[in-house]
């Protein structure tokens, strides 16, 4: 009797559906469950090879089902969307899941544990109150120009806004200062808060022994180290430190034929916020790359004499991203080689 070796799960909020095949890709479980049912029909199960996209909830999901015995992996949305068949619905979805892990070239992402998660967690909510400092301090300067006040870009326009809420001067009408008091302690407020955030995440890294070296590694601070450790994981999914770098979006996107190669610029794929996070560490080492003494601080100033900046700063992330996956999949800590010639 054939019995069931992988199974598919396409994850709800309340509803799951559940695609199962045996070693030779026949079909034989398809079902839907409720968040409880699936948990105690999984569990009475016997131990098999289970795999879902990787969203929300699917990391406490694959936590659950590795205590019960199965093997759990998970996969980018993006790898699966191309194995669905026809119409789209949930079980369609689960039978893609299955067919994608079916591949033996296929990538997975690795289950992140309650301490990761919550680090991310962390690092989504000061991204979110960054946005809204944005939103508030675009709000503010919106207003003022309304009645032909133009301030500049940034902190210092903040600072003018301030002191024009102190005289309360005629340009205004009473009432337009009032509106323009909430933002500007709203704003405040977030600031503060953002920075409590730093703090909090930067003695977070400190302990954490991956963020602590990561912090090795030229340019990366705190905030780039805990996100990497946190989101990152321990990298062992990519064979290659060039293929972490393209699943960052770090690398030209090609459009290639007829033997002819055709690089166009970065793919842009992958985590956004962590490529941000190594551009602007890219950036930190091209302002000091003339007074460190290593061998990626001179290969830095050599390209920046022949090419853009912001091609420069997207090459030095992708040596960044090396460095990293070297950190997190091999152990150890960043030794820079030092200056040719020296």
């Amino acid at each position: 009797m054939a019995t069931v070796t992988l199974i598919g799960i396409d994850i709800g909020k309340h509803s799951f559906h559940l695609v199962g095949h045996d070693a030779h890709g026949k079909v034989l479980l398809k079902r839907q469950f409720g968040r409880h049912s699936l948990i105690d029909f999984l569990a009475r199960h016997p131990p098999c090879r289970i795999v879902m996209e990787a969203c929300c909830g699917a990391h406490w999901l694959a936590r659950k089902l590795a205590g019960f015995g199965h093997a759990v992996q998970l996969i980018a949305p993006q790898y699966v969307r191309p194995f669905v068949q026809g119409n789209k619905n949930d079980f369609l979805d689960a039978q893609a899941i299955c067919e994608a892990a079916s591949r033996p070239t296929m990538r997975y992402v690795a289950v992140k544990s309650p301490e990761q998660q919550a680090q991310s967690a962390l690092h989504r909510l000061r991204e979110a109150r960054i946005r809204e400092r944005v939103q508030t301090s675009n709000q503010i300067h919106a207003l003022l120009l309304e009645f032909g006040l133009a301030l500049p870009q940034g902190a210092r326009g903040l600072q003018q806004a301030h002191s024009l809420l102190g005289e309360r001067d005629a340009a205004l009408p009473e009432g337009a200062w009032r509106v323009l008091e909430k933002p500007l302690q709203h704003h405040d407020l977030l600031l503060q808060e953002i920075e409590t955030l730093d703090l909090e995440i930067a003695a977070q890294a400190k302990q954490d022994d991956v963020a602590r070296r990561l912090m090795t590694g030229p340019g990366i601070g705190p905030i780039t180290a805990s996100q990497l450790a946190a989101d990152a994981g321990n990298a062992k999914g990519y064979g290659h430190a060039r293929d972490f770098a393209a699943s960052l979006g770090l690398v030209p996107r090609q459009h290639s034929t007829g033997g002819k190669a055709k690089l166009l610029g970065i793919s842009k794929r992958g985590d956004k916020s962590l490529r941000r996070l190594l551009v602007q560490c890219a950036h930190v080492i091209m302002q000091r790359a003339a007074q460190w003494d290593s061998a990626l601080a001179q290969w830095t100033a050599q390209l920046m004499l022949r090419r853009p900046s912001q091609v420069v700063a997207c090459a030095v992330a992708n040596k960044l991203a090396r460095v990293v996956w070297a950190i997190l999949a091999q152990g150890g800590e960043y030794h820079p080689h030092p200056r040719a010639g020296m």
